[in-house]
């Protein structure tokens, strides 16, 4: 590693800098041909590209991660329109600020000054009074309303303002992109480090780019943490890189969007029979600190959803790992959560418990005050038995099979099939069994025919 330097120009500069704004933010791009990335929403040509560029940008709502540029663009939609930004906190201003705000942004309208951009970072942290009260002033043009948010805006936002916006969908960066902003922070001598004359080594360019995981800002303070680290003329070597970047920390929120991402990625994982993505998806949530059941809960319903009776042990195995979980705590608990896993991934797979609930349930909705048959009636009491309740009731297990056919359904039900059995696992023994009782019930019913003809004959013969 190189020798620490003191002293000279490069490091007056540095010194500078760093008693300055972090490098992140002076190196934010100035003109939207500088931005980096999002090329799906700022290319030639794109929609908002030109809305932006023509002057008439419109109220607006960037979503997207951490480090994808939200702010970065609200800046530069606000320089190239040649509005005055005037930025919002959703955690520590009120509806009295915005009402300044608007106050304001009226009163240059009315000098023929700039138009105002209105800038709420973090606006799904908005309540609803706020909310409410930027109606008026984006609807009437007041204010050009731009918001950034890491959350879902249909899940935080109300739909009176969404109304009034459009969505943007910031992606994350992908590590060329990263690559890029590293290399110009490290060449430019203005706003960058490039009056210190550092060298870096391709691999650390590189896991730096990687692991700062699409966030732009993360990777520059990285950088600029390794530069403090070496100094004026040093390299930055992989090794240098990693203690910069100490910890990489999950993208992981417990009550947001990306919670339900990531058990959906791990129900969706389990249902596919994959156990590699259901044990990675798994192990996501647990370093991001979710809570295991969590975890437990969704595998518990996956059991039941969508391998039923294809492998009638996976419930069990699913609830066992739950209360192994609760004797053994973490660590250890992670362990029968993980075999749960792996079972529940490479058990056999079958919806057809889900499908004869709702085909039951539709028909249950359908017909709510068809009658019991009589011979299958509770009949406690002499009454009872007298109006028939009971009569003609076969008692299964007089039968040397235990399967007496009779009729369970209503009237208005009779023949209904809502349970099918699956091909796989368990529910093929299920499907022969069925088929067996389906077959006795055939051999009864042509029987009680036969058995009828025979009377009828006999009556007639009788009447000759």
């Amino acid at each position: 590693m190189a020798r620490k330097r003191g002293g000279g120009q490069g490091e007056s500069l540095f010194r500078a800098a760093r008693e300055g704004q972090p490098l992140a933010a002076r190196m934010r791009p100035r003109t939207l041909d500088e931005f980096v990335g999002q090329e799906h929403l700022l290319a030639a040509g794109k929609p908002l590209r030109e809305a932006i560029e023509r002057g008439v940008p419109g109220s607006m709502i960037f979503w997207g991660p951490p480090g994808s540029g939200k702010t970065t663009l609200a800046h530069l939609v606000a320089s190239t329109t040649a509005r005055v930004f005037v930025p919002f906190s959703a955690v520590s201003e009120g509806v009295p600020r915005i009402r300044e705000i608007v106050g304001e942004a009226r009163g240059r309208i009315d000098s023929g000054a700039s138009q105002t951009i209105l800038f709420v970072d973090e606006i799904h942290r908005l309540n609803k009074a706020q909310q409410d009260s930027l109606l008026p002033p984006s609807e009437d043009g007041t204010i050009t309303l731009i918001g950034a948010t890491t959350e879902n805006p249909s899940f935080e936002i109300n739909g009176a303002l969404l109304s009034r916006t459009r969505v943007f969908v910031l992606q994350p960066l992908d590590a060329g992109h990263v690559a890029t902003l590293l290399g110009r922070a490290l060449e430019d001598r203005e706003r960058g480090l490039g009056g210190l004359d550092l060298r870096i080594e391709a691999d650390a360019l590189e896991a730096i780019a990687v692991e700062a995981d699409g966030d732009a800002r993360r990777a520059l303070t990285v950088l600029e943490a390794a530069a403090a680290h070496v100094g004026e003329g040093g390299t930055v070597t992989p090794e240098v890189a990693r203690e910069a970047m100490q910890k990489r920390f999950a993208r992981y929120d417990k009550s947001g969007e990306e919670h339900y991402n990531l058990l959906s990625a791990y129900h969706k994982s389990l249902r596919g029979s994959d156990p590699q993505g259901a044990l990675y998806w798994m192990a996501r949530m647990l370093d991001g600190g979710e809570d295991p059941m969590t975890l437990f809960r969704r595998a518990i319903a996956m059991a039941a959803e969508d391998i039923g009776l294809a492998d009638p042990n996976a419930l069990l195995m699913a609830v066992a790992a739950r209360d192994a979980f609760h004797m053994l705590g973490p660590p250890e608990g992670y362990l029968p959560l993980a075999e749960m896993t792996i079972y529940l991934a490479t058990a056999p797979k079958s919806n057809s418990a889900k499908v004869a609930l709702g085909e039951a349930m539709a028909a249950a909705q359908e017909t709510p005050a068809a009658p019991v048959p009589l011979h299958i009636r509770n009949a406690p009491t002499g009454l009872m038995k007298e109006l028939g309740y009971g009569k003609g009731y076969r008692y299964a297990h007089s039968s040397p099979d235990a399967y007496l056919p009779q009729e369970y359904l209503p009237n208005e039900l009779k023949g209904a099939a809502f349970y099918t059995p699956g091909e796989f696992g368990y529910e093929k023994r299920v499907a022969e069994r069925m088929a067996w009782w389906e077959k006795k019930k055939g051999e009864e019913a042509g029987q009680g025919e036969r058995e009828g003809a025979v009377r009828k004959e006999g009556d007639r013969e009788g009447e000759g």
